[in-house]
């Protein structure tokens, strides 16, 4: 969560507080957000509603770590999603063409891993834990409430080739829903994810200790 998320975050645990007929004070709400200000605020609050709504735990006024749990649990979910939908789309439209995906984590995901093209790379003997590797970063990214910079585009094996030929960028096959395909395109950057620069000898002598 972001720091202007804090007064937002404040009103659903107050809420669920009062819920129980619990106080919350300023050192507890302080705490609660210590512990929980690395999740995005809606799955927080998504968190919240569902230990509400549970009737394993529900009658019980949450702590931190249950809240945590709620998370996981829908970063899981979500993962398991989202490499479904990467599965789909490397054996229905494959490697050659360029994809965009409608879940901009998709993207980092798959650069972190590679590629799209290096993906299709991958045996079926290495499928299983390529799908671990896959859903293992996307957990971590999405219960970490993480928006890390991500590339507009995968691009597949027929436009790294005409790029190399000097031809234009070939239109990109959207995978799942096509708006938020292109607002995933929109948003992406076209820097790489790691900033790789060479630093001038005489720099080095400026920077070393004294």
């Amino acid at each position: 969560m972001k720091p202007s998320d804090k007064k937002r975050f404040a009103g659903c645990l107050l809420g669920c507080a009062e819920a129980y007929g619990k106080g919350v004070s300023d050192a507890a709400l302080e705490v609660w957000w210590q512990c929980l200000a690395g999740a995005d605020v809606e799955a927080v609050e998504g968190a919240f509603w569902r230990h509400l709504r549970s009737p394993d735990v529900g009658q019980f006024f949450p702590k931190p770590a249950d809240i945590l749990r709620m998370i996981d649990g829908t970063s899981l979910d979500a993962s398991m999603v989202a490499w479904g939908k990467v599965d789909q789309a490397l054996r229905r439209v494959g490697t050659y063409a360029t994809v965009a995906f409608d879940d901009p984590l998709v993207h980092r995901c798959i650069a972190d891993m590679g590629g799209w093209i290096e993906l299709g790379k991958k045996t079926e003997a290495e499928w299983p834990f390529v799908g671990n590797e896959f859903r293992t970063r996307y957990k971590g990214y999405r219960s970490r409430g993480e928006a890390p910079d991500y590339p507009r585009r995968l691009m597949g094996i027929t436009e790294a080739e005409n790029a190399q030929r000097g031809y234009p960028p070939e239109a990109a096959v959207c995978i799942g829903d096509e708006s938020r395909a292109l607002a995933v395109m929109a948003g992406g950057s076209d820097a790489p994810a790691l900033g790789i620069k060479r630093i001038p000898a005489k720099l080095h002598l400026l920077a070393a200790p004294k």
